[in-house]
C-alpha cells in the first residue's frame, strides 16, 4: 500500500514476501512488488513460489466445482481464469454457507491519490460479485492513515479527501449502502474498533512485526503499529452496529497475495483473543503497462491506467507504454506468431473481457501471427475505454449523501443470515 524500507537482504525464513530465484530474489511485500532478476533480466512474478514460500493454497480445479455446487453460481471469470489463484481456508467459508452460517467480506484501499486505478478496482468487482453470490455484509477499510504514516510527502488532510473520493468509486461499482459500510481509519477508528487494536498490538510482538514485515531500529512506531489496524476490521466484534455482541462470525477477504503478510499476523492472534480466524483467497497483480516483473502502481502515472483517464489518455497510454515484447516486423510475426502471455494489452483483456471464447480466440490468433500487437492493442483500448467510461457516468451520479450513507456505522443494514448461529 505505500513505501517501505527495502528488506530484500532479509531470509527467506524470516521474511514471508522475500521469494529467493535462482539465487535472485524476487521481492513481494505489501509495499513492494518485483520480479526477479536472472542475468541481468527481470522476470514476471512466479505465484507458484509464492504460493509454496507463503504457504498458501492453490484454488484448483476441485475447489472450484465446489464452489460451484454450494453456490449455484459458475465461477467469477476473476476465478476461473486463475486471477484469484491462492487462499486460506476459503474452504471453511464454503462449509458455513452450506450449514446457512453467516460470514462477512473484508476489502480495503489505500487511497495515495484522487482516484484508483484499474487494477485496484479488480477486489471491488469481486467482491461485488461475492456479495451477490452470498448475500452477506461487505466492510470497506481506506487506510488514510498508513498513507500518511508510510508517505511523508503527504498531509492527514489530503490522504481523508483521497478517502472521501475512494468511497465514490467503490460506490460507482454497484455497491448499496444498505449492505456496505465503508469507513475512513482516520474518522471512524475508536470506540470497538480500537478497543480490537488495543487487544491486537498486545499478541504481536516487535520481533513478529520485524520478521514479517523487515522493519527496522529506525522505522517509526507508526509504521510498527499499523498492522494491529489492518488487523482489525478481520474480526466481526469490530463493527457492533452490524454484528451486535458476537464474536463468532469469520470473515472471508479478497485482497492481493502481497497483503497477506498482515493476514498472516491475524491469523496468528485470533486464537489467544478467542475470534473466529478470517479466510483469504488471493489475486495475482494487475502488471504495470511496461510488462510483468512489476505491478501497476499509483505513484507512477505511465505505469497506470486511472479510472479519470479520458478516452484520449487511455489511447496514449496503450499505444505508447503497453508492452507487446512480439517481433519488429510484420514479415517476423507472420512466420513466428506473437506470445499473448507477455502481451500487456491482451494481459489486461482476460481481466476485463467476460466471454471466455474471445479470449481464448484472441490468444490463438495472436500466436499464430494472424493478430499484430497493434490490433491487439485496439481492440484492448476499446475494453477499457468502454470499461471506464461507463464507470465514470456512474461515479457522477454519486452524491454526497450518498457517501454519508455509507461511511454511517448506523445505516440500517439488516441480513437475515446473522440471526443464524
Amino acid at each position: 500500500m505505500a513505501e517501505v524500507p527495502t528488506v530484500a537482504a532479509v531470509p527467506v525464513a524470516e521474511l514471508g514476501g522475500l521469494v529467493v530465484q535462482d539465487d535472485v530474489a524476487q521481492n513481494v511485500t505489501p509495499w513492494t512488488v518485483e520480479g526477479a532478476e536472472v542475468d541481468g533480466v527481470k522476470q514476471a512474478i512466479d505465484y507458484d513460489r509464492l504460493i509454496k514460500d507463503f504457504g498458501t493454497r492453490r484454488i484448483d480445479e476441485e475447489m472450484l466445482e465446489r464452489f460451484t455446487k454450494v453456490t449455484g453460481h459458475a465461477p467469477h471469470l476473476l476465478l476461473r481464469r486463475g486471477i484469484f489463484f491462492s487462499h486460506r481456508e476459503l474452504g471453511v467459508i464454503l462449509d458455513r454457507h452450506e450449514q446457512g452460517k453467516p460470514f462477512y467480506l473484508y476489502t480495503g484501499r489505500g487511497p495515495s491519490r484522487g482516484h484508483m486505478h484499474i487494477g485496484h478496482m479488480l477486489p471491488f468487482l469481486f467482491c461485488k460479485w461475492l456479495q451477490d453470490v452470498f448475500d452477506v455484509p461487505l466492510v470497506v477499510q481506506l487506510t488514510d492513515d498508513e498513507k500518511f504514516l508510510y508517505k511523508p510527502e503527504l498531509k492527514a488532510e489530503q490522504t481523508y479527501e483521497y478517502a472521501l473520493a475512494t468511497v465514490r468509486e467503490i460506490a460507482a461499482i454497484g455497491f448499496k449502502p444498505e449492505k456496505t459500510f465503508i469507513f475512513s481509519d482516520m474518522g471512524h477508528m475508536g470506540g470497538a474498533f480500537y478497543l480490537n487494536v488495543l487487544k491486537i498490538s498486545r499478541c504481536i510482538t516487535f520481533s513478529m512485526a520485524r520478521s514479517s514485515f523487515g522493519y527496522t531500529d529506525s522505522d517509526h512506531i507508526g509504521k510498527i503499529h499499523f498492522p494491529c489496524i489492518q488487523a482489525a476490521p478481520a474480526f466481526c466484534s469490530t463493527f457492533p452496529s452490524i454484528f451486535g455482541n458476537r464474536t463468532d462470525i469469520p470473515c472471508l477477504i479478497p485482497c492481493g497475495i502481497d497483503q497477506d503478510p498482515y493476514f498472516r499476523l491475524t491469523r496468528d492472534v485470533a486464537k489467544p483473543l478467542k475470534y473466529k480466524k478470517p479466510s483469504l483467497i488471493h489475486s495475482q497483480f494487475l502488471p504495470a503497462l511496461q510488462g510483468g516483473t512489476t505491478k501497476m502502481s499509483s505513484s507512477v502515472d505511465n505505469s497506470a491506467i486511472f479510472m479519470d483517464d479520458s478516452p484520449n489518455k487511455i489511447k496514449s497510454k496503450i499505444n505508447g507504454n503497453a508492452f507487446s515484447g512480439g517481433p519488429t516486423s510484420l514479415e517476423e510475426l507472420r512466420k513466428f506468431g506473437s506470445n499473448p502471455d507477455v502481451d500487456i494489452s491482451y494481459r489486461y483483456m482476460t481481466y476485463f473481457v467476460e466471454d471466455d471464447q474471445e479470449i481464448a480466440d484472441l490468444a490463438v490468433s495472436y500466436r499464430k501471427g494472424e493478430i499484430t500487437s497493434g490490433e491487439m492493442k485496439a481492440r484492448c483500448i476499446k475494453v477499457l475505454q468502454d470499461f471506464i467510461g461507463s464507470f465514470q457516468e456512474r461515479e457522477r451520479a454519486i452524491t454526497d449523501d450518498d457517501v454519508k450513507n455509507f461511511m454511517d456505522p448506523d445505516y440500517p443494514r439488516h441480513f437475515a443470515c446473522l440471526a443464524k448461529k
